[in-house]
């Protein structure tokens, strides 16, 4: 499988500076860039309902979709838990 290449949509960048602690966010990056190499790894989810995948992070979630055609992962949204799947 090639290397995907992840793209970040602003929004999700916006959300991810607005996270309060620097490590989490250190722990989320590294977990969006783990995405180019494997973007379905073993605890990510199909969303119902849309055409989005999940993967967790702590209390973090990150709602990303993938085009295997042209090997790229977009994130689409990073949030707390209770308040990640509203506005999808």
């Amino acid at each position: 499988m090639g290397k995907f290449r992840v793209l970040i949509k602003p929004s999700a960048a916006k959300e991810l500076a607005a996270i309060p602690l620097k490590k989490d966010r250190q722990r989320i990056v590294r977990r969006i860039a783990s995405l180019a190499d494997d973007p379905r790894p073993p605890g990510s989810h199909k969303l119902t309902g849309h055409d989005g995948y999940r993967i967790r992070q702590g209390r973090y979630r990150i709602v990303y979709e993938i085009t295997d055609d042209v090997l790229v992962v977009l994130v689409v949204k990073i949030a707390d838990r209770k308040d990640v799947y509203r506005d999808l």
